[in-house]
This record gives C-alpha cells, structure tokens and sequence, in this order.
C-alpha cells in the first residue's frame, strides 16, 4: 500500500501543475470567442441602428450626419409625412391581406404535398420529388419572364390573384414538411386507419398535430417570405393600388417623392415595415428553435 501511494503521488502533482496552464489556454480561448461573437453582432446590428437613428432625425440632420447613432434633435416628423405624404396605409393592408393568404395556403398545401411524399406510394414519387428539390435551386430571376407572360395569358396580370397564385406553394416548404414527416413512426398512422380513418383523417386529425414545430417554423418563414417579397410584385403588378410594403418602399427610394435625400421619411418607412416580422419572430423564436432542434436530433 505504502508504495502505491508513491507511484501516484509524482502523477498527481504533474496533473496539478498542469492545470493552470490548461485553464489559462482555455480562458483566453473562451474570451476571444466571444470577442469575434460580439464584434460580428456589432457589425451586423449597426446598420439597423443607424436607420432607426435617423428614421428619428430632421432632414439637415440626416444629410449632414447619415452616420450618426444618435439623432440631434431627436424628430418624429418622419413618421408624421409617412402616413399623410405616401400611401402607407395602403401598402400595409395590401401585405397584411396577401401575407396573410399565401401563409394560410403555404402551410396547408404544403404540408399535403409534404405528407403525400412522404407516406403515399405512387408512380413517379420520387421523380416528383427530385423535380421539387431542384426548383428550389433555381434562382428566381430566371422565372420574371414566363411568370409575366403566364399571368397575362391567364388573364390576371396587375391583380391580387397574381400577387397570391402563383406562389402560393413554396418547394422549401414542401421539403421541410415531407423531411419531418417521414421521421413520424408509421405505427401511429396505422392505429388511426385500424380504427377506420381515412388517409385525410389521419393526416389531419392524428399526424399534422404531431408536426407542430415544424407547422410554426414554415409558419414564421412563410410570413416573412411574404411579407418581405419584391420580385414577385415587379412582373404581377403595375396598378400603385396594388401595391405591398416592399414594392411601395421601392417606389419610394426610386425617387417618386421628389428631390432631396428624405433619408427620415424613407427609413421611417423602413422600420415600420420591419416590425410585424420582427414582432412574429420573437413571440415564436422558441418553438422555431426547438423546431429546428427537434428537426436536427431526428434527422
């Protein structure tokens, strides 16, 4: 006994003295992580500072300093020519109608086509399914001009069905729900049918209220994509009627307010534009993550 407790003794002094060192390496490890972390979020977050900065600002004030965090005087008459000089309010309930309709449709149809990929057999499933993946691969730009000649053929160019059909379902969508359906255990869907439900009740009753967090994650994309869309609207609408946030915004930074930076006016308008999504983001910012969380362990 008395010479084993020799032979650990050297070992447990060299593993104390080589602790220090190993804590220090770790700590300055640690702090320069997270000296990167913060610089990036920094760098990231500035320019959103700076436009609610000078959505704040007088015009002077703005062009003579467009860099500066901090408004002098601080001024809401931004926000003030926002509602009585644009047609804001239009804008917003042209997005709030659409973005709440593509969302509805997305969510529903792709999940049907999500659920009909991953449990359906059929002929051609997975050439269907190839054919979905690779849209998504396929950047938008290259559809403007068949989109803009099928609207027109169809006969709804410059209308609300045009800012809604054609995108109501999103090949993303349909991905992310068939990914998560699958990894749903068929035995659930077999004690459904047992008890003699159908193939839409059993999707609608039993598996879709199993598929709640990746329903609020194409939820929250599918509102924010709408919300945010601008291509689309370039080739389906020309009437200012009908025109969304984004198409509106676009209209004002082109110059259709007339001379002058109006660096207030425009990134007023900016940052209203920005609350709903950032607003349906953080109420639901948990059950997106534990979504993508659940996502990742089962995948």
């Amino acid at each position: 006994m008395p010479a084993t407790r020799d032979r650990n003794a050297p070992s447990r002094t060299a593993g104390r003295s080589r602790n220090p060192g190993m804590e220090a390496r770790s700590l300055v490890s640690t702090f320069a992580g997270y000296a990167i972390l913060v610089f990036f979020a920094l760098l990231f977050l500035y320019p959103f500072v700076i436009q609610v900065a000078n959505a704040f600002k007088t015009d002077p004030d703005a062009a003579a300093n467009p860099l500066s965090p901090i408004p002098d005087p601080v001024s809401l008459a931004g926000f003030e020519r926002v509602f009585s000089g644009t047609d804001m309010p239009l804008w917003l309930g042209n997005s709030l109608l659409v973005t709440v309709v593509l969302t509805v449709g997305r969510v529903f149809l792709d999940s049907l086509a999500g659920y009909a990929l991953a449990r359906l057999r059929f002929r051609g499933r997975r050439a269907l399914f190839t054919v979905i993946v690779a849209v998504i691969a396929v950047p938008g730009v290259v559809l403007f001009i068949p989109k803009f000649l099928v609207l027109n053929q169809l006969g709804i160019y410059d209308s609300y069905t045009a800012l809604i059909l054609p995108v109501i379902a999103d090949a993303a969508g349909v991905f992310i729900m068939k990914q998560f359906f699958e990894s749903i255990p068929v035995s659930v869907e077999e004690a459904a049918r047992i008890d003699g439900a159908g193939v839409f009740r059993t999707f609608w009753s039993v598996v879709l209220p199993m598929a709640r967090p990746a329903l609020i994650t194409l939820t929250i994309i599918s509102f924010q994509g709408s919300w945010n869309e601008f291509p689309h609207t370039l080739v389906a609408v020309q009437d200012p009627s009908l025109f969304t946030l984004p198409r509106g915004l676009a209209d004002l930074v082109s110059g259709s307010l007339g001379s002058g930076t109006q660096y207030p006016l425009k990134l007023g308008a900016a940052l209203l534009a920005t609350i709903p999504v950032a607003i349906i983001f953080v109420v639901f910012q948990r059950y997106f993550i534990r979504g993508a969380n659940e996502g990742a362990e089962k995948g």
